[in-house]
């Protein structure tokens, strides 16, 4: 259970409320980071402005060569090498649904360099890796893997940026105990069922 109390809707903000409805009519289910964040309105506005910078580009009006499985492998990978539950159960939940493997976010998690995902991916991992577990050690070399395989500078900020920012959030959410939504683990899994109609 959350080490901090989990604010009541009513009692946010209507922005940040309004958006919490969004994100529950779209998932089902509020994930317990909108609320637990939720208990300090500046911080949250900030965190989820930056969020969606990152993890939703096209929403600032930005393009980028990261897929949405490309984003969420990153933060499964860096979540798991900084023993963050909470990142690691929803985007590991959000990287099934976006790849369409159920398996990928379990062997990222456990290590990217065996899991059955392209050369590509390794190598972005491989960068994001280094940015989130030993920063000082990055030079012009770590650049060249990432160039070979398509990625430009500003595909290797993002993936920096991705990295660096869900290094804040481990750390937000394990130091909270933040636990994940029950909904999070059987995600993206086994297959949805259809609607009548």
């Amino acid at each position: 259970m959350s080490r901090y109390p989990l604010p009541s809707l009513d009692s946010l903000p209507e922005d940040i409320r309004a958006r919490i409805l969004e994100v529950q009519a779209k998932a089902g289910f509020v994930p317990n980071v909108f609320l637990a964040l939720a208990r300090r309105p500046a911080e949250w506005r900030a965190f989820f402005a930056y969020h969606d910078a990152l993890m939703e580009p096209e929403s600032a009006g930005r393009s980028s060569r990261l897929s949405k499985g490309d984003r969420e492998m990153i933060v499964t990978a860096t979540s798991a090498a900084n023993g963050c539950l909470y990142c690691v159960v929803a985007h590991g939940a959000l990287l099934r649904i976006y790849e369409k493997k159920p398996l990928v976010a379990d062997q990222v998690a456990t290590n990217h360099r065996k899991a059955d995902i392209s050369a590509r991916q390794r190598a972005m991992l491989d960068f994001a890796m280094k940015v989130s577990q030993h920063p000082r050690e990055l030079g012009e070399e770590d650049f060249a893997p990432l160039h070979a395989h398509g990625f430009d500078d500003e595909d290797i900020w993002d993936i920096a940026a991705i990295a660096a920012f869900f290094g804040l959030s481990n750390r937000m959410a394990s130091f909270s105990n933040m636990t994940p939504n029950a909904e999070f683990y059987l995600m993206g899994r086994v297959p949805r069922e259809k609607k009548a109609g």
